[in-house]
């Protein structure tokens, strides 16, 4: 396998964290050296964040890696990996940092491991600008059992920004053959849409109102007639959480088994109803959109159809930049083939040629 370094430009298409995550974990699996350069070139605090700076030194750790650039506001980033490695890891940023992004980094990496992993990690399950916790453990990470992906997901304790102290353990066994590709282009019947709504820190009506005003207005839309979100506080007496926080995601069950998710995270200030109606206005977009995988977990399909053994067909309800971005970084780095037939912002077909990467 050659060992040639791959640049990046950090600072192509959506210019965020995505780019240095994606680059980093086909790099880990590649086993191959690569230089992300202009990274975040187009934020307003470009650089490294420390959020970005958590998945890159926990992929580090997994990897064993070569790294240097590894600092707050770094625009660029070396990362040479060595053999991955399975068993026990504990991965905490000391920060309230994202979970979900963390394991975006190093999930790829770990199915090439020689040993199972347990990995247990520390800092945000429920931030602003990253996937929630529960849109990984109810919709993601089942639907990647389709791809041959063995991975359990423990919500051990939330974590909300700016605190954390959330704590989550994930458990992966390596892959024994190439990953499935994945085939997903009919929505079906929308026969269920469940949730949950969570508060910690938080009097119980909070959750209600959230699950509430989603069911109602998911109701009125005459999307579904079973609707079932599932509540989650705790008494003041007995809450482990360091909050406060709250959230609600919602994700539909349909006869073309599609993957079709949205979420809405509370703020101060941001009445409970408000956060129900904005996580059902977005479920009902991606539903209407016809598509049968939602826009967010377009993007997170990316790695594993690249990696895939065949060809890989979702129907999405909506192209993002962030899986053009996505899309890119998989063909400059592991010459995956993909062709996509639609616009950003609007739904289309995304079909790609994996490059069947064995396990080592």
């Amino acid at each position: 396998m050659s060992r040639e370094i791959i640049t990046i430009d950090g600072s192509m298409g959506e210019s965020g964290g995505q780019i240095l995550r994606t680059a980093l974990a086909y790099a880990a699996v590649m086993r191959r050296p690569v230089q992300i350069t202009n990274i975040r070139a187009k934020r307003s605090n470009p650089g490294l964040r420390p959020q970005h700076l958590s998945a890159l030194r926990a992929l580090a750790k997994i990897t064993n890696a070569e790294v240097k650039g590894d600092s707050v506001g770094s625009m660029t980033v070396f990362f040479k990996p060595k053999e991955i490695r399975g068993g026990e890891i504990t991965i905490d940023p000391g920060t309230a940092g994202s979970i979900t992004l963390i394991i975006q980094a190093i999930l790829p990496a770990l199915l090439y491991a020689k040993e199972k992993s347990i990995v247990t990690i520390r800092g945000g399950t429920d931030v602003p600008w990253s996937p929630p916790i529960d849109s990984f453990r109810f919709v993601f990470i089942p639907a990647l059992s389709r791809m041959g992906i063995n991975a359990q997901l423990e919500l051990v304790r939330r974590g909300h920004y700016p605190r954390g102290g959330g704590i989550v353990k994930l458990t992966v066994e390596p892959l024994s053959e190439p990953l499935k590709p994945i085939v997903l282009k009919e929505q079906g019947r929308i026969l269920r849409i469940r949730g949950i709504s969570h508060c910690v820190r938080l009097p119980k009506h909070v959750a209600e109102r959230q699950a509430r005003s989603a069911k109602e207005l998911i109701m009125r839309e005459g999307i579904c007639r079973e609707v079932s979100i599932e509540l989650e506080w705790y008494p003041r007496d007995s809450d482990p959480h360091l909050g406060p926080g709250s959230g609600i995601v919602l994700w539909a069950e349909t006869s073309g088994d599609a993957i079709l998710e949205y979420d809405s995270l509370g703020a101060r200030g941001k009445p409970a109803e408000k956060v129900g109606e904005e996580a059902a206005r977005g479920l009902i977009k991606q539903i209407k959109n016809g598509g049968a995988v939602d826009v967010h977990h377009t993007d997170q399909l990316v790695p594993f159809m690249a990696l895939a053994k065949g060809r890989s067909e979702i129907y999405s309800s909506e192209i993002s930049l962030h899986t053009l971005t996505a899309i890119k970084v998989a063909e400059l780095i592991i010459g995956a083939h993909f062709n996509v037939n639609g616009v950003e912002g609007e739904p289309g077909i995304i079909i790609s040629d994996g490059i069947g990467l064995e396990p080592f």
